[in-house]
């Protein structure tokens, strides 16, 4: 997705990798869409049009439109590259009929984005300096009886056992709390930075809606790895080497460099131990 702050981040140069971690999730993402179908028609939703906004390259997008074959789907984001992916995508799979693409920066084009019966944004919101504010305007683009559903991580993704043989064990975790680190530095320097408690039922609430459920789901892709989920952990650890920066010490950044080194055999792309484990967590609200 393209936000405010993204000239420090090229969202397009990054499609490749952001549509091979969209497939990686593949399962995850059409488990929430098949229970956003049941929420949806528990409701007496008739679901017309979706917005997936913060798109990317239309991986959702693409799942979403299947799962609501009666609806369009639209492919909501700031890049023209990813939304061409999107198309691409969308035309591969025979969708090219029901998904279009709506360039749009965020937050500042909210108040032009169409009405919708179901909004889908993952890993989006975060990006954005007020999330209270984003929720509010998303809330305001649902059609009277419409879901919002808004997806986030609990927790970074695992692919390294505790001890790879290589430094002291335990550098994933410690990587996760640099990351942590990272990420509130991170949300402190956007645009109209506000703090919130990240308690997304209340603050669905907060922007009008009626909590109808929060569900986690979970990518388990078990050692040995395909060379898909190799090269996605490659590029997970090179972005946490990266955001770590100086504050990684001289052992664990060797240890790092040593699981990055695309020929060794101890590296990430040939050592028979990595795995994927990810979580996403949808939480949804109806509008009444």
């Amino acid at each position: 997705m393209t936000a405010h702050h993204h000239h420090t981040t090229d969202w397009g140069a990054r499609g490749a990798e952001l549509e091979r971690e969209g497939e990686i999730h593949g399962t995850c993402f059409a488990a929430a869409a098949a229970w956003l179908r049941e929420v949806t028609d528990l409701h007496g939703t008739a679901v017309r049009r979706v917005l997936d906004v913060g798109s990317g390259p239309g991986v959702a997008t693409c799942l979403l439109a299947r799962a609501f074959p009666q609806a369009e789907a639209v492919a909501v984001d700031g890049s023209p590259d990813l939304l061409d992916r999107a198309r691409e995508r969308a035309a591969a799979q025979g969708l090219a009929g029901r998904l279009s693409t709506r360039r749009a920066g965020l937050p500042e084009d909210f108040g032009a984005l169409p009405p919708a019966d179901l909004i889908w944004s993952s890993k989006a919101v975060h990006h954005l300096g007020d999330q209270q504010a984003a929720l509010d305007a998303l809330a305001a683009t649902l059609r009277r009886g419409g879901v919002l559903a808004v997806a986030e991580r609990v927790a970074p993704p695992r692919c390294l056992p505790r001890d790879t043989g290589i430094g002291r064990p335990g550098l994933q975790s410690r990587l996760d709390a640099l990351y942590d680190e990272g990420f509130t530095e991170m949300r402190e320097r956007l645009p109209g930075s506000v703090r919130a408690v990240e308690d997304w039922r209340a603050m669905l609430t907060a922007a009008g809606l009626t909590p109808t459920g929060t569900r986690t789901f979970l990518v388990d892709l078990p050692a040995p790895p395909s060379p898909q989920v190799r090269e996605q952990a490659h590029a997970h650890l090179s972005r946490l080497r990266d955001r770590a920066g100086d504050r990684l010490d001289a052992e664990d950044r060797d240890a790092l460099e040593q699981l990055l080194d695309r020929a060794a055999p101890t590296g990430v792309l040939r050592r028979p131990d990595v795995f994927w484990l990810s979580t996403l967590t949808v939480h949804t609200a109806r509008a009444a």
